[in-house]
């Protein structure tokens, strides 16, 4: 597998625990805002667990391909895809076509992102002299 699939993959999965954390407390509204919050934590936990690798398996320093910069915007593609399914299954909220438009345009700004993506890796070799 691919460092960039297993940056990805890892990603969508923090993604799930994450957008839980942040969103599900919504549908609760008997549970008192000490207890969503404690809820919310602990789902959030894997979200780390599994972000933090991501992120490292994905990043030029540790051997990867992607810029810190590319990696967030991947990021929030991704967090926006996982949240468009939650929004309309989980909370029965249905985005408005403006928002549609919204996450659209960030997803194009994945595609920017990605232009040139070896270069800041040729960059570093050539300042370090490495080949």
């Amino acid at each position: 597998m691919s460092r960039v699939v297993a940056t990805i993959a890892l990603l969508v999965a923090s993604n799930l625990f994450m957008t839980f954390a942040w969103y599900f407390h919504l549908k609760k509204s008997a549970w008192p805002l000490v207890m969503a919050i404690g809820i919310s934590w602990l789902i959030a936990l894997p979200e780390y667990i599994l972000q933090v690798p991501a992120n490292r398996i994905g990043h030029q320093n540790f051997g990867g391909p992607l810029s810190a910069p590319q990696l967030k915007i991947i990021q929030e593609a991704i967090t926006l895809l996982v949240f468009g399914f939650f929004s309309v299954w989980i909370l029965k909220e249905k985005p408005r076509p403006n928002e549609y438009i919204a996450m659209g345009l960030i997803f194009v700004a994945v595609v920017v992102a990605m232009w040139g993506r070896g270069a800041p890796l040729v960059e570093k070799a050539a300042s370090t002299g490495a080949p």
